[in-house]
Order: structure tokens, then C-alpha cells, then sequence
């Protein structure tokens, strides 16, 4: 006798999901394998737009025996629009796979790894929110994908998925792996603007071998990369020539100034002059020592408490590291595992009224998750450019308020 058994409430959600994810996975692939091949006539073309001027044309003008640090041979060598800005020298050799084959290959395996990536750190925020790992993981993958952040990962070929995989590493295995914690802060500190915040703050916390050490490893591996930069460029100097011409035409970019109205840059200062169109005198400098000392100052003493303390502290972290520093909405992809366990933490002490303003905060951090197109075609047709690209600054600065004032809340 032939017995079967039917499948469980949650094997079929898990499936349903799984097929709902496939589907915007499958949607959120179309651009690799639409994109065409970059020339000077569609430099406009946004889709892959930062694996074609951050990762594959930077990379072809280093084997070619270049400089791609350098914004006039980028500009005179290759078809792109942005400037290559200062992400750590191991990425030339990190990503080379990627930009060997012809381009649209690239483009393809680049953003199916990306994807691999998202789905890397969906399995982290599952196992960080003690989630049922497979339908935890196909859920939150899913809801990724789906989102406007996840899916502008894989639209305009940004490295995020990789260091939000790095960070969250690094602060899931600060304690019992430190040496896996300290190779998470390496792949991190692959865009600076990552991993030197994240190194003070875990270094602040007590992880003090992991801080040095993970910035030690991308350090190292960087070494041999910058000494044949500067052995092509002509010594030391034109080499940091080089890197201060970067730098200023980075600064004078509509997209990366921080007195630029039409930047999506979420950091705290460059958000407060599209609120009030007024910049203090050292404002980058200031906001980048104000929130990390805050933030290093409440997630260490909430590192005293119990594992939901712990949780908060880890989402302050990775907040306060967005804010703190130069950075777009895409980049909140980081905190995103931490987000997982502070949601299933207020929704199992939802009747206490010491964790509403941790919720309250988190519906913030959802905002640019939900600023899809059609929502970004009626706040842009109601209220106009410069509201939509302030909002999601203005929801993830609030966030973090939130999430500091909940903290003095918890430590008091």
C-alpha cells in the first residue's frame, strides 16, 4: 500500500514565494541582457551604468597599463559617463573575471552573481532574525528582488550586495569568528566609505582585532595593486596627483556634491541642505564625528544588554554608518539582516511600548524599499524632482534618530 503525504502550510508558502521571487529575479535580470554595448552615443544609458564606468571600463584601462583612478584618461579612453571614484585597488583585481569577456557576458555574470549575493544575504538576515531558515531566506530573497533597492543592485550593476554580504559578516561573526568577522570588514572596506565607519564602529564596540585586522587585510591587498599604479604613473607623487584630481571631480559632480539639489546622497549633511538649502561651515566633518561617536557610544552599552539590545545596536550601526558619511539610498542594503532581527524582536514584544519607537523606525528604513518607479513617477509628478530624490534621505535620517532615542530609552 502506496501512503503520501500532504505537503505542509509551510512548504507551500515557501513555494509560492519562491515562485513569486523567481519571477522579479527574472524581471530584475532584463537590463543585463538588454543593455547595449556602450558608446559615446548612449552615455545616458543608465541601466548597468555603474558596471560600465565603476567596474568594467576602470579595469580595462588597468590592463591596458592605465590609470583608472584618473578621470581625464577615463574620459579620453572609454565610453563612460561617471567618474571611476576611489574604491579600494583589490576591486581591479577582485572583479577582473567580470570584465574579461565581451561586455554584455560581463554584464550578465556580473548581475547573476549580484543576485547570488542578495540571496547570500537573505540566508544572513534569516539566520541573524532566527527565522525558519528556508522559508526565511526564500522570503526576505524575495522581497529583495522585488524592492526598489534590491533591484536597483542589479539595474545599474552596483558592488552593494557583496559589501552589505561583507558587513553583515562582520558584525554576525564579531564574537565568535573573529577571523571571518575580520575578512567581512575587508570586503567592506571595498568601497571606503564603507568600511572606514564600520572599522571605528566596531572598533569602538570591542572588536578591536577584527577593526584592525579586516582593514590590515584589504590594506595588504591593495599594496601590490597601488605600487604598480605608482611604479606606471611615475613615482609617488603624480600618483597622489592622480588621486586629488579624483577627488575634486568627484566634489564638483551634480551626483556626488553635497550641495547638489538633484543628488540622492542620504548622509546626513548633503539631506539637510536639500531640507533647508543652508550647509554649516564643516558640515561633512561634523556629521561624520557627531553619528559615530553617538553611534559608537549607544551600541557599545547596548552591547551590555541582552540579544535584542544586541540587535538594536547592530541596526544603529548600520545606520549610522549611512548617515554618517557619503552614501545613496541603495546603500541601506547593509543594514539589512539587522533589520530582520529588530522586526521579529518588536513583533514579539509588540505590547511594549519601550520598543514602538524601534518599530516606528523601522517602517523609515522601508521607505526606499518602496520607492518603486510608479511611486517615483507620482511623488516626482506631485510634489517635484527635488522631493523625491530627499525623501528617502529624509526617512533614513529619521530612522536613525529614532533608533538613538530608543536606545537612550533602553539604556536608561
Amino acid at each position: 500500500m502506496i501512503t503520501t503525504t500532504k505537503p505542509s502550510a509551510r512548504t507551500i508558502v515557501t513555494v509560492l514565494v519562491a515562485v513569486f521571487g523567481a519571477m522579479s529575479a527574472a524581471r530584475a535580470l532584463r537590463p543585463a541582457w538588454e543593455v547595449p554595448t556602450p558608446t559615446e552615443d548612449n552615455l545616458t544609458e543608465e541601466r548597468l551604468q555603474d558596471f560600465r564606468d565603476a567596474l568594467y571600463f576602470p579595469i580595462r584601462e588597468f590592463l591596458a597599463g592605465g590609470n583608472p583612478y584618473d578621470p581625464a584618461a577615463m574620459f579620453a579612453h572609454w565610453p563612460v559617463r561617471q567618474n571611476f571614484n576611489l574604491y579600494q585597488p583589490y576591486h581591479l583585481v577582485l572583479h577582473l573575471p567580470f570584465a574579461l569577456p565581451d561586455y554584455r557576458i560581463g554584464a550578465v555574470a556580473f548581475t547573476l552573481a549580484s543576485l547570488l549575493l542578495l540571496g547570500v544575504l537573505a540566508l544572513l538576515a534569516a539566520r541573524n532574525a532566527k527565522m525558519p531558515l528556508v522559508l526565511g531566506t526564500v522570503a526576505i530573497a524575495a522581497l529583495l528582488v522585488t524592492s526598489q533597492v534590491g533591484k536597483a543592485q542589479l539595474y545599474v550593476g552596483q558592488v552593494n550586495p557583496l559589501i552589505a554580504v561583507g558587513a553583515a559578516g562582520a558584525l554576525m561573526a564579531r564574537s565568535s569568528h573573529p577571523r571571518l568577522a575580520a575578512l567581512g570588514l575587508a570586503v567592506a572596506w571595498l568601497k571606503p566609505q564603507f568600511g572606514l565607519p564600520l572599522a571605528i564602529l566596531l572598533f569602538a564596540r570591542g572588536s578591536r582585532r577584527v577593526a584592525l585586522g579586516g582593514t590590515a587585510i584589504a590594506a595588504l591587498a591593495s599594496l601590490p595593486v597601488v605600487a604598480l599604479l605608482v611604479y606606471r604613473g611615475g613615482g609617488v607623487g603624480p600618483f597622489l596627483e592622480v588621486i586629488s584630481a579624483n577627488l575634486a571631480h568627484a566634489s564638483g559632480t551634480t551626483y556626488g556634491a553635497v550641495d547638489s539639489m538633484t543628488a540622492q546622497r542620504v548622509d546626513l549633511p548633503a539631506v539637510f541642505f536639500r531640507v533647508t538649502e543652508a550647509l554649516p561651515p564643516a558640515a561633512e566633518l561634523a556629521a561624520l564625528v557627531g553619528v559615530l561617536a553617538v553611534t559608537a557610544v549607544l551600541a557599545r552599552k547596548l552591547d551590555r544588554g541582552d540579544q535584542d539590545s544586541r540587535s538594536i545596536a547592530d541596526l544603529v550601526t548600520g545606520v549610522g554608518l549611512v548617515v554618517a558619511l557619503v552614501h545613496q539610498p541603495g546603500d541601506v542594503l547593509i543594514a539589512v539582516p539587522a533589520m530582520a532581527a529588530v522586526a521579529v524582536v518588536c513583533w514579539r514584544r509588540r505590547k511594549e511600548r519601550d520598543w514602538r519607537l524601534a518599530a516606528i523606525a523601522l517602517l523609515a528604513l522601508l521607505v526606499p524599499f518602496a520607492h518603486l518607479y510608479f511611486v517615483n513617477t507620482a511623488v516626482a509628478g506631485l510634489f517635484g524632482h527635488r522631493v523625491d530624490v530627499t525623501v528617502d534621505g529624509v526617512a533614513i535620517v529619521v530612522a536613525w534618530v529614532l533608533l538613538v532615542v530608543a536606545a537612550r530609552r533602553k539604556i536608561a
